[in-house]
């Protein structure tokens, strides 16, 4: 099992909300999570810096990056643009993360 990580940025102010549209989450959206071989994502908050940090449990044979042009993903992005940090195109600004630790 491959993992993931990256950051995001939420705008001041919208912690609630972010927390408030997650646990709400659409099941067609987690679906399309799961077809892509996604388990086990979870988003943590830093929230004097409104950092978010993800992290996702990836199948050898994902198909995680032809999400970005999935339809429930899209509009989720459009959903969830007014809360975080986007791109022109509603897509989150991430920043990759790299394994340094790892302890099973």
């Amino acid at each position: 099992m491959l993992r993931n990580a990256w950051t995001m940025q939420l705008k001041p102010g919208c912690e609630a909300e972010y927390k408030k549209r997650h646990d709400e989450i659409w099941p067609d959206l987690s679906a399309a999570l799961r077809e892509a071989g996604i388990s086990d994502y979870s988003i943590f908050l830093d929230a004097e810096s409104g950092k978010l940090f993800a992290v996702q449990k990836l199948t050898e044979s994902h198909t995680s990056d032809a999400l970005k042009s999935h339809p429930v993903v899209r509009k989720w992005w459009d959903y969830m643009a007014d809360l975080m940090e986007t791109h022109p195109d509603h897509e989150p600004v991430c920043e990759p993360l790299t394994e340094v630790f790892r302890m099973e």
